[in-house]
């Protein structure tokens, strides 16, 4: 068995809208089967036990053995082992399927996936485990299992950054991971705040350099009347010796430091201030000797300027029984479940270091110790969470005049999220009648002891962060609308972001030839996948976005957005079957529904009712439905309207919207110049369905018919779609059809402008099937006068020639003569022939590959014919 490849969808995909990972498996055909497989069940079971509850298709536990017994394929096995893999490292996830591909020995496996770095690491161990189970060799499950669960920690959201994106999801909120840590930009355009960890976009570096700067923050607190410890700061030992002697009892931690690192309290004997600033040192130059304050430790959480949250915090400790070391307790209490190596769970794991042997001896104790039945041993004095601790909430007996100065002290220090860490007789006095003091202002506060108090009430403070970003009735969503089909996309969204820019929104676009924001390119190239998508929603200044999606997109990386205002559907073809493993029209139309189901639910749908295919999916659309088509009567228009829908069709010459039970006219389309008064009806199409696009996102009426009067099929507004150049005494149409479908349709709208001769420059992609690249040589035989076939560039698996040669066998089969068909192989030559044998009123059409190559050569043609180059004038029909 052999992995061939492996992904991580991170959206919304072709197989699920959950994330999935999926990989491509080589299996050996000889042994591919579990039936010929002797004792492989056995083998299976005595590694992965928790496999014997695993459903499959039969819903019931100890399913899926009963398909290993009766025989499954491998790449089955290898579905349901990551499954359980996942399980076992704590990541439980439960879809998967297996399907096999065009290529023999090949399957296609997807799992569902929680976090993207160990399912990759999961996938192949799944591979590698199913391998040796066949082959009846060992395999070191439990040594990978390790590594497994060490990725999963270290790359997993931690319960702080959990908490705020799991709060802004529960608020329909989109969130967008920026890196493999904890910086994520909530919400999309020009609404998106971004966060890091507990950090927020409101806070300034200098006040989380301030926070950080532990000398400077406790120095402006105290000049801010706000009270903190005495102290000093210590770069050697004999300075910290000299400032304990001057305070008693000393606090002693480096001067920049988080987590409690460094920190010992409680400092008396010189012998122990020594250690401590030893200790301090190893994290920190500059070294904080302050009074040591006696009381009782809190942290007080202060979001948007106030508190939402306190809880009392306690040192790290183990409770004897009378019968275990403190190491044995340590070792128990380390295997809660609860603890972890970090803070990726409620709690983190004791460490026995210095600090601990350290207090322990102060103590007159050691790690050999046994505590009596019941009395607990405290193994700090800090009570950081990150050090063993525990919390208890005590947010409700805080008293107001400590609520006061707590927001005070982040006000202070600039910062809008804060943890203030206070020592005081009890939160619920006064700290100033008290002694009570500030000990410490943290600018990136963890908040999973305000999520997981070891007792009390737990406080949802990622949704008061989340509310602080996005106070009620803030936005937080910009108008998307995304738009896949076979033909039509990239005018259907040029003419989707033009009504847009009209109604005086920033857009950003996305389309075969660029990104666009605010309709400057940033970006070139064909963008219609999810990075060029995702590119636009991260952009702060885009107000609304119009994503052209195409299949390939689709497919390899699936969707960057979670839900779009609008999905639109032009029309599906048969145009890329054979590639990517679709191999139907049907299998075509499934790959792009998922434009329609990615809807929110009060938004809408947009359906070529006139395209069979594109109707065939209306079941799987669960949002408002607008269909749209260039006949008044369509049956699907007409039931639609029927139930009180909403649709767009042509009556009368005109375009009419229908909606509420009222219809009224948008505009006739001799007043829509790119239609050619409705000639060209590709783009009647494209206008519908962008004009549907717009009634579902609510533009008004006015904008509709301003900007269907003024779009034009230019290198402006639209370039590379049907645009028209006068050349000489002849015309020049561009176009970017490269299929079938496409070429019938530009073609039958060239032969209607009435041409002397219509000449085809024609190409298509070498990557379509022998009968597509044939069946576009046919197309151009049934309009064309004179044909030209060429080659792109890339040719996509296909050798030289070998392109040019199907499509002239589709021409051929059109029984065109052979004399008016020339084959010129590279694109720039086979432009240059075409307009050196157009005469006076022809009509040159050429499907191009490089849009720059074929303007490039109209102005070297149009140049030849200024200066009179008799090789170009030979042709011109002058």
């Amino acid at each position: 068995m052999k992995l061939l490849d492996i992904y991580a969808f991170e959206g919304r995909n072709i197989h699920s809208h959950k994330p999935v990972i999926e990989m491509y498996v080589l299996l050996n055909n000889a042994c591919s089967n579990t039936r010929d497989i002797p004792g492989f069940k056995e083998r299976l079971v005595q590694y992965l036990p928790g496999i014997k509850e695993h459903y499959c298709s039969l819903g019931r536990p100890g399913g899926f053995l009963e398909r290993v017994e009766e025989g499954t394929m491998l790449g089955h096995v290898v579905e349901h082992v990551a499954l359980e893999l996942n399980t076992l490292v704590d990541a439980p996830v439960y879809y998967g399927k297996t399907r096999s591909t065009n290529t023999d020995g090949v399957y296609q496996v997807v799992f569902e996936y929680k976090t993207k770095q160990t399912a990759l690491f999961l996938g192949r161990v799944a591979v590698e485990l199913v391998d040796a189970l066949a082959r009846g060799r060992a395999f070191p499950l439990d040594k990978r299992l390790e590594e497994a669960r060490a990725l999963h920690s270290a790359t997993q959201l931690g319960p702080s950054t959990r908490a705020i994106v799991e709060a802004a999801q529960d608020r329909d909120i989109p969130v967008i991971r920026l890196n493999e840590g904890s910086l994520f930009q909530l919400g999309y355009g020009k609404h998106q705040r971004r966060i890091q960890a507990t950090i927020t976009d409101s806070c300034s570096c200098i006040s989380v350099d301030i926070a950080g700067d532990k000398l400077l923050a406790k120095k402006l607190l105290a000049d801010s009347g706000l009270p903190v410890p005495l102290g000093g700061v210590a770069r050697s030992e004999k300075e910290a010796l000299k400032i304990a002697d001057e305070l008693g009892c000393v606090a002693i931690k480096p001067a920049f430091g988080n987590q409690g690192k460094g920190v010992t309290l409680n400092l008396k004997e010189k012998k122990e201030i020594r250690a401590a600033f030893r200790l301090a040192r190893s994290y920190s130059d500059l070294i904080i000797v302050e009074q040591f304050i006696p009381g009782n430790h809190y942290r007080v959480l202060v979001v948007g300027g106030r508190v939402v949250a306190a809880a009392q915090r306690f040192p790290a400790s183990v409770v004897g029984d009378g019968r275990h070391t403190i190491k044995e307790l340590i070792d128990i209490a380390n295997a809660d479940p609860r603890r972890g190596e970090d803070h990726e769970k409620p709690l983190t794991k004791i460490r026995v270091d210095p600090v601990v042997l350290m207090v322990l001896a102060r103590l007159n104790l050691t790690l050999e110790s046994v505590p009596a039945l019941g009395e607990q041993i405290f193994l700090r004095d800090n009570a950081n969470l990150s050090t063993g601790g525990y919390a208890v909430d005590v947010t409700d007996e805080i008293h107001p005049d400590n609520m006061s100065l707590c927001v005070r002290a982040a006000q202070v220090l600039g910062l809008d999220v804060a943890g203030i860490d206070i020592v005081t007789k009890h939160i619920s006095i006064p700290m100033r009648s008290s002694g009570g003091v500030v000990i410490e202002v943290n600018a990136a506060p963890g908040i999973r002891m305000h999520l997981y108090p070891s007792q009390g009430k737990p406080r949802n403070v990622g949704a008061a962060i989340v509310s602080h970003l996005f106070p009620e009735g803030s936005k937080s969503r910009i108008p998307i609308v995304s738009i896949t089909g076979t033909n039509g996309k990239t005018t259907t969204a040029r003419l989707v972001a033009h009504f847009l820019n009209l109604w005086g929104l920033k857009v950003g676009l996305t389309c075969t030839d660029g990104v666009y924001i605010d309709n400057e390119r940033i970006v070139t190239g064909d963008t219609t996948g999810a990075w060029s998508a995702r590119l636009v929603l991260m952009d702060p200044t885009v107000e609304a976005a119009v994503l052209e999606t195409a299949r390939g997109g689709i497919i390899k990386t699936g969707l960057a957005y979670d839900q779009a205002d609008v999905g639109v559907i032009t029309n599906i073809t048969g145009d890329h079957l054979g590639l990517d493993g679709i191999g139907s029209i049907e299998e075509m139309a499934w790959v792009k529904s998922l434009v329609v189901e990615a809807v929110r639910d009060d938004g809408h749908a947009v359906l070529n009712a006139d395209d069979p295919m594109s109707t065939s999916v209306v079941d799987r659309v669960r949002c408002r439905l607008i269909p749209f088509s260039t006949k008044e009567d369509n049956l699907l228009v007409r039931k639609h309207i029927q139930r009180g829908g909403k649709a767009v069709y042509i009556k009368n010459g005109s375009m009419v919207v229908s909606e509420k039970d009222k219809e009224w006219t948008v505009l006739s389309l001799r007043d829509i110049p790119f239609t050619l008064q409705g000639k060209a009806i590709h783009n009647v199409e494209n206008a519908l369905a962008a004009t549907a696009a717009a009634v579902g996102l609510g533009v008004p009426a006015y904008v509709m018919r301003r900007g269907l009067s003024s779009f034009a099929c230019n290198d402006r507004l639209n370039p590379g779609r049907f645009n028209l150049h006068a050349v000489s005494n002849f015309r020049v149409l561009v176009d970017y059809g490269h299929n079938p479908a496409a070429l019938d349709s530009v073609l039958s709208t060239a032969r209607q402008m009435t041409p002397s001769k219509l000449i085809g420059v024609v190409t298509t992609p070498g990557d379509r099937r022998d009968e597509d690249i044939k069946a576009v040589g046919a197309v151009a035989a049934k309009y064309c006068d004179i044909i030209i076939l060429k080659e792109d560039k890339d040719l996509r698996g296909r050798q030289p020639g070998e392109i040019a040669r199907l499509m002239a066998e589709g021409v051929k089969t059109a029984e065109f003569p052979a004399e008016r068909v020339h084959i010129v192989l590279t694109e720039r030559e086979a432009m240059l022939k075409g307009l050196q044998i157009a005469k006076k009123g022809d009509l040159v059409v050429v499907f191009y590959e490089k849009y720059q190559v074929v303007m490039d050569a109209i102005r070297e043609f149009t140049e030849m014919v200024s200066t009179g180059s008799e090789s170009a004038l030979r042709g011109s029909g002058g």
